[in-house]
């Protein structure tokens, strides 16, 4: 059964669901990107959860990788991961 700790932020007025992936998600090709997340996106409304789906991983160095929308980079590239695991807040699983 798959699990996944997020966070669920309120950010400039929009709702955010923020899931944490290994590192491994970002050596996937943009098309398995875009599958994984939109399945995670299917599995979080029916969990109830408001919000656009966006999930981060391990760029290695320091660095967070995100697929969210062009519009919120600004605001993901000021995050780091510390930042999304002091705010995991709730949990997905089916």
């Amino acid at each position: 059964m798959p699990r996944f700790k997020i966070a669920h932020v309120r950010e400039q007025g929009q709702n955010i669901v923020i899931v944490p992936l290994d590192s491994g998600f970002g050596r996937k090709t943009t098309s398995e990107q875009q599958v994984i997340a939109a399945e995670l996106q299917v599995r979080s409304q029916s969990a109830g959860l408001a919000g656009q789906v966006v999930p981060v991983w391990d760029c290695g160095g320091g660095e967070m990788g995100f697929l969210a929308p062009y519009n919120w980079h600004a605001f993901f590239a000021s995050l780091n991961l510390g930042w999304v695991f002091a705010n995991v807040n709730r949990e997905i699983y089916w």
